[in-house]
Parts: C-alpha cells; structure tokens; sequence
C-alpha cells in the first residue's frame, strides 16, 4: 500500500503540474520534471519508495524506445546507416574532445576528464524522441538525423562502461572484453533479422486469426519483453533491446495495430521516467550556485548543438536539416546518469561533481522542449545568412524525409462486401483511399493484390492516424460492430473536424447516438434495402425521377419513419413500351473511328436516315439537354437517344465505325 500511496501521489500531482503547464503554454516534459522537484528527496519528500519509482521509469523508457521501433523498420535503419556511423561517432567524439578538454584545464585528472567527456557526449533519446514524436517529425529529416545519432550513442555507452575500470586506473578490464561484446552483438542482430522476416510475421498472423485482442496484446509484449531481455543478456541496454524488438515487429503489417494497443502503456510509464529525472536536482546546490549552473547548462547545450549540426553537416545533409538535429540533441542524456552511478563507483566523481553533474542535466532537460519551440525559427534565420551554397544545399539528398501521405482520400473501415464495393467504386473514380480491416486473412490477401489496406482497429487513433485522418475528406465506417462504430465516429471527429463521416449501422435505433457522436449521415441497413428495391420499382413504371428522389430524401430524412409521401396523383406507367409502342431509350458513344465523328447533329441527318431523336448529349461529365442542332459530335461523347430499337442498332454501328 505504501507504494500505491507514492503512485498517487505522482499521478494525482502530475495531473495538477500538466494542466497548469496547459494553460500556460508549457511543454508536458517541464510539467513531470516539475512534479518529480516537488515530490522528490530534495522537495516536499511526498515520495518514500524512490527504487519502485526509478523501476517504473525504466519500464517507461522501454516502453517509449518500443513505439519508436514500432514507427521505423530496419530499412528506415538502413538508411541511417551513414548518419549513424559517420555522423554519430564525430558527434561523439567531438563533444567528448572538447568536454574532456575544458575539464582537464580546470586542472581535474585526465581519467576523470575523459569520464566527464562521456557524460557529455550522451543526449536523451527518451525526450528527443517523446518530442519528435509529438510534433509528427520523427520521420523528417532532422528527426530521422537525431535518431540516428542517438541510437549511436545508446550502443556506444556499452563500450564506455567497459572503459570506466581504465579510467580508473585498475584492471579489471580487458580487450577481450570488446571482442565477446562485438560477438554478442552479431549475434543479437543475425537473431533479430531471421525473427523479423520470418517468425515474427508468422507468429502473429496466427495469434489474429483468432480475432482476440487480449492475446494479441499479450503476444507484443512478449515479444517486446523477450527481444530486450536478449539483448540485455548479450551485453546491451533494455532500452536498445525495446527499439531493436520494436523494429521487429514493424517489419510485420501488425505493427500499427500492436502501436495503438502499447501507446497508452507508453504514456503511463514514460511520465514516470521524467517525474524521476526531476526528483534528482538537489534545489539547496542550485540555489547556493545559481550563476555557475545555469551559465555550466547554456554552455554545454551551446558545444553539444554545434558538434551535432557539424557531424550531421560533414555526412552530407543540409545546414537547415544540420541546426535542427543540432538543437534537437543539445541535452544530456538518461544514459549519462547510469554512467554516473557507475562511475562513483570507481571514485571518477566526488558527490559535489555529482550534484553539479545533476543539476546541469536537469536543466538542460527541462530546456530542450523551448529549444524544439525555436528550432525552425533560427534555422530559417541561418539558412538565410551569407553561406556558401553547397552548406545550404548539402551534398547528399534528404532521404529519411517524412513519409509521403495521401491527401483529401477517402478512409474506409471495414472491408467486407460493402467496404469492397467503396472501393472499387473510388477506384474507377480515381478517388485515393485507404482501407483498414481487422481480418487478418483478408489484409493478407488483398495487400498481395496491391490494395491499398491496412491491419488494424480503428477505435485506436494510432490506426487512424497511420492513414492520415487529419488530411482525409472522407470516412466511411461499414463494420457490424455498433459499440466501435460510435467509438470510430466519435475519434475521427475529434482528429478532423472538418471529416465528412457516413456511418453504415444494422439498427435505425443506433441513427441519433451516431449523429451525436458526429456523424453527417447514417445509413440504416434495416431500411435502406427496402428504399433502394422500392426505388427501383418505382422506375420500372417510370414514375418521373423528380419524385422518385423527393420520395427517398423524404423517408432518410424522417429517420426512414414511413413510406407516405408519394404523391398520390403522380402517373405512372408499367414500361416504355406500354407508353411509346416500338420504341427505346438508349445510351450510345461516339468512337473516333466513327464517319458521324466532327459532324453536327443536323449534319449527321439522324432523324431521317434512323428515324432517332437525340434527347441529351454527354461530354467529360457534362449533360448538355436538348442539343442544339449545330452542335458537333465529338468521339467519345455519349448520345442519349429515342428511337425503334431496330434503327437505334443500326446508328450504333455506324457510331462504332463498324460502316459508313
């Protein structure tokens, strides 16, 4: 109970701290360094259990390292490659040099300079990537350059606590150390490349054609879990392990769906991790050197910005894509206080260059939200100084760039018959659309015919966005489930309120709760069939259109009440040929091969060589009704026309061009 008691303390605080960060316009991250000031050993002491509480954030940064694999693949990764290797160890190296420099002419041993090289040299992938993720820019260019850097520096910290012993001045290390860990390694990867391609995929695919969500849920975790865990055991971080598991499944069509069912998880435990970093700054040191830390914070933020735009400079991108992923990763890192720890344990830092060490970290933690907030502003400004152009240009494309999504589609839920006819309906339209199903059979088989589907449950607002709600024109839900159907509606409208949704549903009863939620047209199954027969009678004895139509908007808008307002004195007529003895109304097109082809109608004589009317001309969507007499016929235009059935046969032929 004590810990549940630290539990709500936190949440319930949280809650307090964000809202007021809400209404003044404050990062959510500064609200949870806040509370963890507020509640921590060196605030109000509110929280006794800090072990659960530092357990809980490692759960979070896992969880959070989790969805950014999710979100990537290994070919996203591959093309990382170069930004990094190259670009992540000239970051590295470059703020360790100049760090471990400053330091040692402050006269501290040079063990303990290079030690706090590496402290600095580490930024938070954990906060860089809430905030890109956030701010939709993890796939950008800089976001994809930052993840770069940092997925580097998180496999670097393995060989620099390998490191510390000889830092130290002992032996305990060895060089075969590094040789086992490489191997490891390898090792790890060749694992996860064989798990990716072949057993994760099969593995899911059987746990959703069972259709259980729990198990489902259950299966990613286990995955999640297993994948660190393996990693851990080969010598690196859960954290690593989490992306790298991650990836795993992002190779898989699940991956969206298993995203939706982890972010809130995510959200939760990742709020704790930052609560923690805050419950680490001793408020008594800040105060006694208030000067000192906040001037020590704004310069290794200063040398940490300029060495990460130099490494993403020298690989080769643009100086505005360079100072983006440059402010982006000016914070240090979560990483550098596990180096710490461990480093106390080899006497590399006193507990006064600790608290220093803490203090600093903090703050430039608590100041990389305002620092993403002016990013585009001074990178515009830098773009627009006197450089030369090949800094402004880069030399090498900016791949990694956002992924590329439809705009004013159509977004279809369900692809049952009814989904299937949408869709194939918007396809001869040309109308972009996307699709999503939770059969996982179906996606299967209709993603080897190049449909543009997707596995997921669209009550998830991770699913909807994966296929871009925000940019759609138009969703239509077409699934039996009802609760998920006003869930559905309900999300789409919050994510897009400009989305025009047409919601299908089994029961008229369901009609009000759906317009409530925020649907602009329900279609009722039980009614609808019955309109759309009845419609096609009254046709049949060529009832006039106008009243037809009348008829049907007057029973969808009365809720499909009762079928009681056609007119009682409209003619009808059983068929044309009831009403027009040996004759017919058909549509014929004109080919281009066709002798009639750039005449006019009058020119064509086709009242006195078939004995046919034209009634309407169609041309590219246009109706033009009762065309004028010197109006050419072009090819392709459709001629609707009245005449004995006999003649009209003969017309068509000649249209085709089949005679003269």
């Amino acid at each position: 109970m004590f810990f549940l008691d630290d539990i709500v303390i936190i949440i319930g605080l949280s809650a307090v701290v964000l809202y007021l960060c809400h209404r003044l316009d404050l990062p959510a991250i500064v609200g949870y360094l806040l509370t963890g000031l507020l509640t921590g050993p060196y605030g109000f002491k509110l929280v006794g259990n800090l072990e659960a509480v530092t357990m809980l954030a490692e759960i979070g940064v896992v969880a959070l390292l989790f969805t950014i694999g999710l979100e990537f693949s290994f070919r996203n990764l591959v093309q990382l490659r170069r930004t990094a290797l190259l670009g992540g160890t000239l970051q590295v190296l470059l703020t360790l040099l100049i760090a471990a420099a400053i330091s040692h002419g402050l006269g501290r041993p040079a063990g303990q300079s290079i030690f706090i090289g590496f402290l600095t040299a580490l930024s938070s992938t954990a906060i860089v990537m809430k905030l890109l993720q956030d701010r939709a820019e993890v796939e950008t260019p800089h976001g994809g350059s930052a993840l770069g850097i940092l997925i580097y520096q998180d496999l670097i910290v393995v060989p620099m606590m390998l490191l510390l012993p000889f830092l130290a001045g002992g032996i305990e290390g060895s060089s075969n150390d590094l040789l086992v860990l490489l191997a490891k390694e390898i090792g790890v990867i060749l694992a996860l490349v064989v798990s990716a391609k072949w057993v994760v995929p099969w593995t899911l695919l059987q746990v959703t054609r069972t259709g259980s969500r729990e198990l489902f849920l259950l299966t990613i975790v286990m995955i999640g879990l297993a994948v660190a865990w393996l990693t851990h055991v080969a010598g690196l971080s859960l954290a690593v392990g989490a992306f790298l598991a991650g990836l795993v499944i992002s190779e898989s069509e699940y991956s969206h769906q298993a995203m939706g069912n982890i972010i809130p998880f995510r959200d939760i435990f990742a709020s704790f991790f930052f609560v923690s970093i805050g419950m680490l700054l001793d408020l008594r040191f800040l105060a006694e050197h208030p000067g000192y830390v906040f001037l020590l914070a704004a310069g290794i933020m200063l040398v940490k910005s300029l060495a990460a735009a130099t490494a993403v400079l020298f690989v080769g991108l643009p100086i505005r894509v360079a100072t983006l992923a440059g402010l982006c990763l000016g914070q240090i890192g979560e990483f550098s206080f596990i180096l710490a720890e461990a480093g106390r344990k080899y006497g590399l830092l006193s507990q006064e260059i600790n608290q220093e060490f803490l203090a600093y970290s903090v703050l430039t933690m608590m100041a990389t939200p305002f620092l993403f907030r002016i990013a585009h502003p001074v990178s515009e400004f830098v773009v627009r100084l006197p450089l030369p152009g090949r800094l402004k240009r880069g030399s090498l494309p900016t791949a990694g760039g956002k992924r590329a999504h439809v705009k004013d589609h159509l977004i279809i839920v369900g692809f049952g018959i009814y989904g299937q006819n949408i869709a194939r309906a918007a396809r001869e339209a040309k109308i972009p659309y996307a699709a999503l199903d939770m059969n996982a059979d179906l996606v299967r088989e209709y993603r080897l015919k190049d449909e543009p589907i997707h596995y997921g449950d669209a009550t998830h607002e991770a699913i909807l966005q994966h296929v871009n709600i925000r940019q759609a024109r138009i969703l239509v839900v077409v699934i039996s489930d009802a609760a998920a159907t006003r869930r559905i509606t309900d999300l789409a409208r919050s994510l897009n309120d400009r989305l025009y949704i047409v919601v299908r549903t089994r029961f008229i009863q369901e009609i009000g709760p759906l317009m409530d939620t925020g649907a602009n047209e329900v279609i009722s199954e039980e009614f609808e069939t019955s309109v759309e027969i009845f419609s096609r009678i009254l046709s049949r004895y060529l009832l006039p259109e106008e009243e037809i139509h009348r008829f049907v908007e007057d029973i969808r808008s009365d809720g499909y009440a009762m079928f009681r307002n056609l007119s009682k004195h409209a003619t009808s007529c059983p068929h044309l040929g009831a009403c027009l003895p040996d004759m017919d109304l058909r549509s014929v097109r004109v080919r281009e091969e066709s002798a009639l082809a750039g005449k006019t109608i009058a020119g064509a004589e086709l009242g006195k060589t078939f004995g046919v009317t034209v009634l309407a001309v169609r041309r590219e969507g246009d109706i033009i009704s009762i065309p004028p007499a010197d109006l050419a016929l072009e090819p392709e235009d459709i001629l609707f026309i009245v005449g004995p059935p006999g003649k009209i046969m003969e017309l068509e032929t000649v249209l085709r061009g089949e005679r003269s």
